[in-house]
């Protein structure tokens, strides 16, 4: 099976394909230009790259998020097109689904993505096996509410993502040796495409829609403005 997979979620745009579960391919960019200038130039160098096109694919991953509001929709969108055009099965993953899969090991994973202001976007999985199962609701909280669960547990816990690196003191602060980090914080798409293919092959065909944890930043200040009073 030859999968396309797109992540748009974060200031990096990547594509992969595989072929199976493994990877023929993968591109990531970061040039300072909007997803919506470089997804599908990149896509065409791939498959360009490779000697293959659309038509050749079988099954189209993207990242739904949690990450930038824009970048997810601009995935989505594309895929959706693809799907829809050319008739190749989708599949959204979330990004935090994506990360738990650069942690090898097995046991508990949680992946943070940072939200700002000490908040983050969270996920808990099990790897066992290389089967990586949800445990708990994605969210988007404060970190030391989400501390707070852990912190008593007789597990230790992988931490991975952007957040697991800026709040990496707080987190050791309060699991003390019950956490353990890795050195791979970044988002794959070509982890996207493994999870993706993880849910085909169990035929949970996770729709293409964004995964929106809490509102964008715009509709949050409005939300927040003081009324005027005359």
């Amino acid at each position: 099976m030859k999968i396309l997979s797109i992540d748009t979620s974060s200031k990096i745009c990547g594509v992969a394909v595989l072929e199976g579960t493994s990877l023929i391919k993968e591109v990531s960019q970061d040039n300072g230009l909007t997803h919506s200038e470089t997804l599908m130039p990149i896509i065409k160098e791939i498959l360009d790259s490779i000697n293959m096109s659309l038509n050749d694919i079988n099954l189209i991953v993207c990242d739904k998020g949690p990450g930038s509001f824009t970048g997810i929709r601009i995935g989505v969108a594309t895929a959706k097109a693809f799907s829809d055009s050319l008739n190749i099965g989708e599949i959204g993953i979330s990004s935090l689904e994506a990360l738990a899969y650069n942690v090898k090991t097995t046991g508990v994973i949680c992946s943070l993505i940072d939200a700002k202001n000490d908040n983050v976007y969270a996920g808990v999985f099990e790897n066992i096996d290389r089967d990586y199962i949800s445990r708990r609701n994605f969210s988007c909280e404060n970190i030391s509410d989400l501390l707070d669960e852990f912190k008593d547990s007789e597990y230790s816990v992988t931490f991975v993502g952007d957040g697991a690196v800026n709040y990496k003191e707080k987190i050791i602060s309060v699991l003390g040796k019950n956490c353990n980090f890795v050195e791979n914080n970044d988002l794959s798409s070509f982890n996207l495409g493994l999870a993706g293919l993880a849910h085909f092959k169990k035929e949970d065909f996770c729709d293409v829609i964004p995964l929106y944890l809490r509102k964008p930043q715009a509709e949050r200040m409005l939300e927040n403005k003081k009324p005027i009073i005359y």
